[in-house]
């Protein structure tokens, strides 16, 4: 019975995918309104749905209201907004100036659909990195079958709900489930996939993309860095590197991962991210656990994952410095500092993806360079420094797929900006017009003149002429 089930799904998925394989070529010339329209639709939903998405939200974290605005809605209508304003423009074919050598022809660049598009989401930001690769997609041209996360199944099932309400199945679909229904999917020749998650399911994305020459962009992780210099300000780092850590309960790809602080600035950074952390989960002193506005960890296996590291962490001598209270019946873990961190620990070598903030101290600002150069290259960087020698001198040194100069997590909002990573922490860009060229095919075209043209003396038979007029061209151009 189950067999047959599965059977069933997988008929169904190489359907749809068929169908999507004709849409996409009567897509080929949809026109500006028509994407238009189409992302308009997307956006209405929303507006009118704002309740629902709220309740999915906090079935899945118990994600707050105004968080789930700010992390999983805004970025979204964000990204409309930005892409309906440019579109336009995004669209057109971009005249190339002309060599010398081509004297007579024109080129240009012709942005097309690259056609079928796989978007497969993760758990931690369930809507907002499902549907804004989507919007992107759309605004290329392409369609596309989504797979959200089966660890967020009430954000997963309104996902659902909301394409089929929009869009007819052959234009956009999502399929649900495990791991055996993202294998299925990656089975199949897409144009375009775009993952966001781990490396090392990364890994396994682009292997089968590999299979059917399928571009890939691939949204990853790793530890992202915040170095603390001498010349920061203290108090206002503190409360920024608060904020972006315990966003969505510290399971953010971007959320500072640790940080390398100078030995100096050690105690009153630590004591100035207690305060930070107390004004803004329990000012009123009744317990942090009872803050409206703390999300929670998403299921009990990340939530195991999670106090095992701290486990680990204590029994190898770290110190907890602020926190470490947890209630798994809650899936609660209190915002944690600590301190004492070896590269022994599981902490310093994996992802945290929880509100657990390692503080390691250096005395050489090269020190803190040379540490995060012997780790595999993070999605961000984050540098707190009022010098702009310091500042130079970390972002000529390091390498990451985005940094931020006295703030952290923002650049996620800034839709000019290319977000990803590099290598390890991800290959090819989103957002705005960077994402409309991830779904695109950047066509050069070369339009050249009837009769006599640049090439007709280059033709057989070469004799002396020919040759003299290929070596000028060696030589000069």
């Amino acid at each position: 019975m189950e067999e047959q089930k599965n059977q069933n799904a997988n008929s169904e998925i190489t359907s749809v995918f068929e169908s999507h394989q004709k849409t996409s070529i009567t897509w080929r010339s949809s026109t500006l309104e028509e994407r238009k329209d189409r992302l308009k639709a997307i956006r209405t939903w929303i507006q009118a749905h704002h309740s629902q998405i709220h309740e999915a939200l906090w079935k899945d974290f118990q994600k707050p209201k105004t968080e789930t605005d700010l992390s999983e809605v805004f970025p979204v209508t964000s990204e409309i907004n930005h892409a309906l304003k440019n579109l336009k423009s995004w669209m057109k074919s971009r005249s190339q100036s002309t060599p010398l050598p081509m004297l007579g022809t024109k080129a240009y660049i012709q942005p097309e659909p690259k056609g079928t598009a796989l978007i497969i989401a993760p758990w931690n930001y369930p809507f907002n990195l499902a549907i804004g690769p989507l919007v992107s997609a759309i605004a290329a041209g392409c369609t596309a079958i989504i797979k959200p996360s089966e660890m967020t199944p009430a954000t997963s099932a309104l996902i659902e709900e909301m394409i089929s309400e929009i869009f007819p199945k052959d234009q956009i679909a999502v399929f649900q489930g495990d791991a055996e229904v993202s294998k299925e999917l990656l089975a199949l020749p897409f144009d375009h996939i775009f993952f966001t998650g781990s490396p090392q399911v990364g890994k396994i994305v682009m292997e089968n993309a590999a299979k059917n020459l399928c571009s890939v962009t691939l949204e990853l992780g790793g530890k992202s860095p915040a170095i603390v210099t001498e010349s920061a300000d203290i108090q206002d780092t503190a409360k920024k590197l608060v904020w972006g850590k315990l966003v969505n309960c510290g399971q953010t790809c971007v959320a500072p991962d640790y940080i390398l602080v100078h030995e100096s600035q050690k105690d009153l950074l630590l004591s100035e991210l207690k305060i930070g952390i107390q004004e803004m989960y329990d000012s009123n002193y009744e317990g942090i656990e009872k803050s409206p506005d703390l999300a929670r960890i998403v299921n009990d296996r990340h939530f195991q994952r999670l106090d095992d590291y701290l486990k680990d962490a204590e029994e190898k001598g770290a110190v907890i410095e602020f926190g470490g209270k947890r209630n798994q019946h809650h899936r609660y873990l209190e915002p944690t500092l600590i301190t004492g961190i070896s590269d022994s620990m599981k902490i310093a070598e994996e992802e945290i993806f929880g509100p657990i903030l390692p503080i390691i101290t250096y005395s050489e600002l090269q020190q803190a360079i040379n540490y995060i150069n012997a780790k595999p290259k993070a999605l961000a960087l984050y540098v707190f420094s009022q010098e702009k020698a310091e500042q130079e001198l970390i972002l000529h040194q390091t390498s990451s797929g985005n940094a931020v100069i006295n703030d952290c997590v923002l650049h996620f909002l800034h839709n000019e900006l290319p977000f990803g990573g590099v290598n390890n922490s991800g290959i090819g860009k989103a957002h705005g017009y960077h994402g409309f060229l991830a779904f695109s095919n950047e066509k050069g075209i070369l339009k050249q003149r009837v009769g006599l043209n640049n090439v007709t003396l280059l033709r057989p038979p070469y004799g002396l002429k020919t040759k003299q007029l290929i070596n000028s061209l060696i030589k000069w151009f």
